[in-house]
């Protein structure tokens, strides 16, 4: 395995000393050493394509070569500014595209990466990115960054390294205070309020990760079924838009989106197309503890900004944070009968159990059970 400290000295020594990207698991103990260690040279975007936009702007001030960290869900993302803003054919922008490859072929996986690590390197070929599989020797990993970031800066494109999981030795993160270490709530704590005072008609679109798992493990405790939750393992980002699809073609049902900050914050102008339309029986939920929990913890802006205020300025009608959950069940009444759309922002604790299973269903039987609940509107 890889020292963090040490693939950090050997990109700098290469000149690669800025860093952008969204957390990735697989990445997680070189994302907590960039966060430790970097300081204003890491930025944690809001999206992958961010992140390019980010590094492009970088290059562009210091003609040095920038690296971009990411998941390998999110290089739909990173398409539109590597096509049209850093391709050769464009403006030429080098910069090193560090990509943890979930679903690798030969591995075990969850669903929702299975495909995405079938098609990494044809779409990394597709659009003329160079690519090498960096390494767990230290030796070969130190040769293959010399040789992809010669490459970058020589030919002034970008380039990738695909991350296998276990690459990277642990890093042990410094403990760091967050506001969110005082909210009374765990986030499991609060989805068992949030569901034990919706209606049976209710629909629910949760967000992807620890949101759906909690979810799901909810409704499995409290005996019922899971038919009225739509739980969005990948697409991180659209469960609102999900949600209004379904709120626009059932005007007569409540239709809930449960979400994240980190992913109400990667496709954030989803709340203005939300605000715009007035789709009444939209309900929207965010459980904010500051950081992206599913792949590790790193910190999110999510408790810097005021989504109540967004959501207001967006068109929303109505919009309340809470932290007790006492308030959590008088706002949930009250979201139930408002005219929407509104926002319930709930403040959640970091973390989640150490036990926390994932769904015993897959995908398709989850859609299944699903559509067959929305046919039932009578």
């Amino acid at each position: 395995m890889i020292r963090c400290q040490d693939f950090h000295d050997w990109l700098t020594a290469r000149g690669v000393d800025f860093f952008a990207g969204v957390p990735d698991s697989l990445l997680k103990p070189f994302c907590f050493y960039l966060a430790d260690q970097a300081g204003d040279k890491h930025v944690i975007t809001a999206n992958e394509g961010g992140a390019v936009a980010v590094a492009c702007g970088y290059h562009l001030a210091t003609g040095k070569v920038p690296l971009v960290y990411l998941q390998n869900s999110g290089q739909g993302n990173t398409i539109n500014p590597l096509l049209s803003l850093a391709d050769r054919d464009v403006y030429s922008i080098p910069q090193v595209l560090l990509i943890g490859w979930r679903g690798e072929p030969g591995t075990t996986d969850e669903p929702q990466h299975v495909k995405q690590g079938k098609v990494t390197v044809n779409l990394l070929e597709a659009m003329d990115i160079p690519w090498r599989h960096l390494p767990s020797e230290p030796e070969a990993a130190s040769r293959c960054i010399d040789e992809l970031v010669a490459l970058a800066a020589t030919e002034s494109r970008p380039v990738a390294l695909l991350v296998s999981k276990g690459t990277f030795e642990p890093y042990k993160t410094k403990p760091k205070p967050s506001p969110a270490d005082s909210f009374e709530m765990t986030r499991e704590q609060a989805i068992e309020v949030v569901t034990a005072n919706l209606g049976d008609k209710d629909a629910i679109v949760a967000t992807t990760g620890h949101i759906s798992r909690e979810l799901y493990e909810c409704r499995a405790r409290a005996g019922d079924g899971h038919e009225r939750e739509f739980l969005t393992v990948g697409s991180m980002g659209h469960a609102s838009q999900i949600a209004m699809g379904i709120a626009l073609a059932q005007p007569d049902r409540q239709v809930v989106c449960l979400d994240g900050d980190g992913a109400m914050l990667m496709h954030m102008g989803a709340a203005a197309i939300v605000g715009a339309a007035g789709v009444e029986n939209f309900k929207h939920i965010i459980l904010n503890n500051g950081v992206h929990d599913s792949v590790g913890g790193m910190p999110s802006a999510g408790l810097q900004v005021s989504f109540t205020e967004i959501a207001r300025a967006c068109g929303y009608t109505e919009a309340w944070r809470v932290e007790r959950p006492e308030d959590v069940v008088e706002k949930i009444a009250r979201l139930r009968s408002a005219r929407g759309p509104v926002m319930l922002e709930i403040m959640v604790q970091k973390g989640a159990r150490a036990d926390l299973g994932r769904p015993k269903t897959s995908p398709i039987e989850n859609k299944k059970s699903f559509v067959q609940f929305l046919a039932d509107i009578d």
